[in-house]
């Protein structure tokens, strides 16, 4: 939970949240994931994850729901969009800014 925390603080915290609507927090052992808002790439979700090299890879991807019919229960369908490995910890914010056109922070 403590590195969810600073990943989240690491990419401007409450500001993060309010600039981009991210949402739907889930926190993991080593990282975390979110809902973010619409924007440039169509991708909806994120995932930070703090790998062995104390750096952070980035996974952009679109996740939807399939349809509910009788054979299935709308199984959900994830498509990456786009992966950074070894990202820096200054670096999630424009990472995130240069892949969703959407700004962290106000300038």
């Amino acid at each position: 939970m403590e590195i969810a925390k600073e990943i989240l603080r690491q990419l401007g915290g409450n500001k993060f949240r309010m600039m981009t609507g991210a949402k739907n927090f889930v926190a993991g052992e080593n990282y975390l994931t979110m809902k973010i808002g619409r924007n440039k790439t169509a991708c909806n979700r994120l995932k930070i994850t703090l790998n062995s090299m104390d750096t952070y890879d980035m996974k952009f991807s679109r996740v939807s729901i399939g349809r509910w019919n009788s054979k299935s229960c709308g199984e959900f369908k994830e498509t990456s969009i786009k992966e950074y490995d070894g990202v820096y910890n200054d670096m999630l914010q424009e990472i995130f800014t240069l892949h969703t056109g959407m700004y962290t922070r106000l300038f």
